[in-house]
């Protein structure tokens, strides 16, 4: 990819916003490069994406969102496709809690079909509470 079609950090913002589900759960864009082939999403912690009410604690469910759209929007960052998940895991390591999650994502290959990306989740005592791989169809805008 040239430098001229190199995507910023605010591009993957708006595409990102452009997603309710994505702006639902507040995500943020707080770093990328390109060229290391790493980006970090930061998800606040609202009510609506607790475990059980005032448990503190992130719902699996919004936890394994942030790694599958951290995982697909790396692979996006590199190649501006339309990049679909084929699959994705998601290991919980201890309970997710705090204020936010950060989820730094780590592109592993990128091939002419299938992106893979490792993702490592973050609380805000910088604690990793998750790991996980995401596999991604990597189509041509």
């Amino acid at each position: 990819m040239s430098e001229s079609t190199t995507m910023t950090r605010e591009q993957i913002q708006q595409l990102m916003d452009s997603s309710p589900l994505i702006r639902f759960l507040g995500l943020s864009c707080t770093h990328m490069d390109v060229g290391a082939g790493t980006l970090e999403l930061k998800m606040p912690k609202g009510s609506q994406l607790e475990r059980i009410e005032s448990s503190g604690q992130f719902h699996g469910g919004a936890v394994a969102a942030l790694i599958d759209t951290a995982g697909a929007f790396t692979v996006v960052m590199g190649t501006q496709a339309t990049v679909p998940t084929i699959n994705f895991r998601v290991d919980y390591l201890r309970p997710s809690t705090g204020g936010f999650l950060l989820a730094k994502a780590l592109v592993r290959r990128v091939g002419k079909n299938i992106g893979v990306v490792d993702v490592d989740v973050f609380d805000e005592q910088a604690r990793l509470t998750a790991v996980g791989r995401g596999c991604f169809g990597v189509a041509p805008a």
